[in-house]
């Protein structure tokens, strides 16, 4: 009984430290009543781009040299690597192609962009 619930334990731990990488409170996504299920895929990268058009991976600032070092070397070992923006609602749309510019840069075609429901009125 032990083993299981340090089992659950790890699991918890784990599911949490993956899903704090796409949790950047300087962001916020903008609202759509359409759109696809927000279930991620384990493999995929988020790059959080803050309303000032910094870009964050893995909770870390980058220059956009170093995102596009870091990706191209990652799509050199997945062709089919997936990678979703989640853009500031505020960032201008400049920024955003800017962004999707590296991504396709480092080789990446699997691009998708987060949004979240709007709230009741």
């Amino acid at each position: 009984m032990i083993d299981i619930v340090f089992l659950l334990l790890i699991f918890f731990i784990v599911t949490w430290q993956f899903s704090r990488s796409e949790m950047d409170l300087k962001v916020k996504v903008p609202t759509s009543t359409e759109g696809q299920d927000p279930r991620r895929n384990f493999r995929e990268i988020i790059v959080n781009v803050r309303e000032s058009g910094e870009m964050v991976v893995d909770g870390e600032v980058l220059t956009k040299k170093q995102v596009l070092s870091k990706l191209a070397a990652i799509s050199r070992v997945d062709k089919n690597q997936p990678v979703r923006l989640r853009g500031d609602g505020i960032a201008s749309w400049q920024t955003m192609v800017g962004v999707i510019d590296i991504v396709e840069r480092a080789g990446i075609w699997n691009i998708s962009f987060a949004t979240q429901r709007p709230g009741p009125n």
